[in-house]
């Protein structure tokens, strides 16, 4: 399992995108998700996987 801190690879984020936009993800350490600004939407990340499916993001809105 990996830790709590522990980092996204960069090299990932700058090829991973929001699946509903198509834009750019920011990566919040402390809530281990992706953030979709444009779409209001945090994408989690489990197990140090980012899990990329409109079903599983909460909403920002909320």
């Amino acid at each position: 399992m990996t830790p709590k801190s522990a980092e996204v690879d960069p090299k990932l984020l700058e090829v991973l995108v929001c699946p509903l936009t198509k834009g750019p993800l920011t990566y919040d350490r402390e809530t281990q998700e992706l953030i979709s600004a444009q779409a209001s939407l945090a994408y989690p990340i489990r197990d140090g996987i980012p899990i990329m499916l409109i079903d599983e993001a909460r909403s920002l809105d909320d």
